[in-house]
């Protein structure tokens, strides 16, 4: 890879794994169902720019198929997990097995077989997530771990439908996407939040609610997906995937820089078990490349 590209991915990295320091901020000046409508109504703004007589650039069915699952599910779910207590640098780390059920879901929708290295992966980086569990006090913060992991399923069913599309432009796809979750979330908002927990939030938002807002929307959402495209358009996915190993690295760094949270002796255990689970899955190892070769 050239340099100004390995730079961008490392950025990408960067972008995303600070949008869950992003989330946990903006979560304290908005509830997670209508802090979730508002990113994708400002993600979806690009649409006007671009001119709604254009269209998606990928099939109507596929823009539903992505936006309900990404959008209306996994983003409400990871939101409403880190709001009932999951620290933001461990959902960066466990939204990551996002990984496993997409292969997983891909054995049933494409036919796809994961080999010994991938099932040895899944399989450790589990084990990861359990040992993380016991760390996690029964109650809010369990259920924020639960809730966590259901958001990097439905992520997996998304991933499925994105490869399925084979979008040429993932910007102008975030875009379209984006126009999917709002008006359900706002309805959500309304029914589980409450008009009086709506209008508090709006009459007491801050600059740093506003700013988490903007960050999440413009930044991991619309600038991080249209860079992956591209590079994922550019380069092997062999190549451009491990970059996706910094992702938890930025969010577990960050968390504790910019939140002050701490990570005791089993999280970091349990942290490093899903870490290499991912590494073993995602990493093209040498010496099985040689081997067969």
């Amino acid at each position: 890879m050239r340099l100004p590209h390995i730079l961008l991915a490392v950025a990408v990295a960067a972008v995303w794994g600070v949008n869950f320091v992003a989330i946990k901020l903006g979560l304290r000046d908005l509830p997670p169902f209508l802090f979730t409508s508002l990113r994708f109504m400002l993600a979806s703004l690009p649409v006007l720019a671009l001119g709604m007589r254009a269209g998606p650039p990928i099939p109507w069915r596929y823009v539903v198929g992505i936006g309900v699952p990404l959008g209306a599910v996994q983003f409400p779910l990871l939101f409403l997990g880190m709001d009932v207590g999951m620290p933001a640098g461990l959902a960066s780390l466990v939204l990551q097995s996002q990984a496993f059920f997409t292969a997983l879901f891909a054995v049933f929708a494409l036919g796809d077989r994961p080999g010994p290295r991938q099932i040895a992966g899944m399989l450790l980086a589990f084990a990861g997530i359990g040992l993380i569990a016991t760390e996690m006090p029964t109650g809010d913060s369990l259920l924020g771990l639960l809730l966590t992991l259901a958001a990097a399923a439905s992520w997996g069913l998304a991933n499925i439908v994105m490869k399925k599309a084979k979008a040429p432009d993932l910007f102008r796809m975030m875009a379209w996407v984006s126009l999917i979750p709002p008006l359900p979330l706002l309805a959500l908002s309304f029914l589980a939040e409450g008009p009086d927990r709506i209008a508090h939030a709006f009459a007491n938002l801050t600059w740093v609610g506003i700013g988490a807002l903007v960050y999440i929307a413009a930044g991991a959402t619309l600038f991080g997906f249209a860079a992956w495209g591209f590079l994922m358009r550019h380069y092997p996915a062999s190549l451009v995937a491990p970059f996706s190993l910094l992702v938890p690295l930025f969010g577990m760094s960050s968390s504790a820089l910019l939140l002050g949270e701490t990570f005791t002796a089993l999280k970091l255990a349990g942290g490093l078990l899903v870490f290499c689970g991912l590494a073993l899955s995602v990493l093209k190892l040498p010496a099985l490349a040689r081997a067969k070769a």
